[in-house]
């Protein structure tokens, strides 16, 4: 049993099970996960890994009112988040320069060349979010099936 001593709420463990995907050029990342998820009635799934590239994102700057709309080919340098539930993602690219950049992924994010994207489902959760008082955001809310 995990210790609950270093999280502000209970720890909950599942078993996982993985889906491999590869977008082409031209695919819209965000709406094919979510559909991904939805089509496949998946419950609790999070972005274990990506490697690929993309021609344009669209992210929402740590202040949380600055959007950038980024439009030139990058690579991913990391994708990590939830899709279900709403959904909850932040990624870091790099231009052709090396410079990295990156944030709250708020709105289309373009394949260039490939996005070759590993999801884990946590098949004995659920996830939703529920409004947190704290953060004044909805928030992630991990319950077991």
């Amino acid at each position: 049993m995990l210790s609950d001593a270093v999280v502000s709420h209970p720890c909950l463990g599942s078993t996982m099970v993985t889906y491999a995907l590869r977008l082409k050029p031209g695919e819209e990342i965000v709406s094919t996960l979510h559909r991904f998820v939805e089509d496949n009635n998946l419950g609790a799934v999070s972005i274990l890994t990506c490697v690929g590239s993309v021609s344009r994102v669209t992210l929402r700057m740590a202040d949380s009112t600055t959007i950038k709309t980024y439009k030139e080919n990058c690579e991913i340098v990391s994708l990590v988040g939830t899709v279900s539930a709403g959904g909850h993602m932040h990624a870091c690219f790099s231009d052709a320069r090396g410079d990295v950049f990156g944030g709250h992924v708020i709105g289309d994010m373009y394949v260039y060349t490939t996005a070759e994207i590993l999801l884990g489902e946590c098949t004995g959760l659920s996830f939703t979010r529920e409004h947190c008082h704290l953060s004044g955001y909805d928030e992630l809310v991990v319950k077991k099936k």
